[in-house]
């Protein structure tokens, strides 16, 4: 089986066929138990997480129920065991030869990493843009109203920037400039306060001759920020507008390889 969590929670057989929970509850329960497997999830702890503050007096009863049929709808032809084992002072998830996509995903983003750090770039991309190809929409869809789905929901969120971020730079260190603008003006828009990729798209736009439009970014940016939070631009953005204003290509790409988006130039 492979168990899909990067999206709307599905379950994938071997024909590539996929299943979904119509029961919230037993939706709730199987992805908690997913993002936290291998490892013991309590009783109390599943409680909260599928009732909230104010479960009913039975919900210990409920959620054996639950975990049961759950037992049941994973059942496999030829196979008596079941993922889900009781383990005090809860359940723990046993994915053994089964799929997890979230592990597809970190495997890949580790791989993109290394081999960024070493200068592979074109490899970099292909490893990073499986990675980023995992994701099918928001994590868990509408199942995160508990503390731990919600949680790790926010965590991956951010680990996805991280590797968002890592696309982007392996590109600029191949010089595919006019190639990101595009993108980069969509990710903005969709995180208007995440500065790294405002510093990304003025070097993108001022490495296709555009000039004038990474000031106005810069500009963009900084109204942004004030608006938002009061708060000014980050030194590194402050440092680009000034390094591009000055139209200072030497410092501009010191600027660019100390984040590692591109290789310095070494001048006469």
């Amino acid at each position: 089986m492979k168990f899909e969590i990067m999206g709307s929670l599905r379950i994938g057989d071997e024909q590539g066929s996929y299943s979904v929970l119509t029961a919230r509850k037993m939706e709730i329960l199987l992805a908690t138990l997913l993002i936290k497997a291998e490892e013991v999830v309590s009783i109390d702890q599943l409680i909260e997480e599928i009732w909230g503050s104010n479960p009913p007096r039975c919900a210990g009863a409920a959620l054996h129920v639950y975990v049961s049929q759950l037992r049941k709808f994973l059942k496999r032809p030829g196979r008596d065991d079941s993922p889900i084992v009781t383990r005090a002072p809860g359940y723990t998830f046993r994915l053994g030869s089964d799929e997890l996509d979230l592990h597809e995903f970190q495997r890949l983003l580790g791989h993109g990493r290394a081999l960024a750090r070493a200068g592979k770039f074109e490899e970099a991309v292909t490893s990073l843009e499986g990675a980023l190809a995992l994701w099918r929409g928001p994590v868990l869809g509408d199942l995160r109203d508990g503390p731990m789905i919600n949680g790790f929901a926010c965590w991956l969120g951010e680990i996805r920037l991280e590797c968002v971020e890592l696309l982007v730079s392996s590109n600029l260190m191949l010089d595919r400039h006019e190639e990101l603008i595009g993108w980069l003006y969509s990710l903005i828009a969709e995180h208007p306060l995440h500065e790294k990729f405002y510093q990304q798209l003025m070097l993108a736009l001022y490495r296709s001759s555009r000039r004038a439009d990474a000031l106005k970014v810069y500009q963009t940016a900084r109204e942004q920020l004030m608006t938002e939070l009061g708060l000014e631009p980050c030194g590194p953005l402050r440092e680009l507008q000034k390094c591009i204003l000055a139209a200072d290509d030497a410092e501009i790409d010191h600027h660019a390889a100390r984040r590692g988006w591109r290789v310095p130039v070494v001048r006469d």
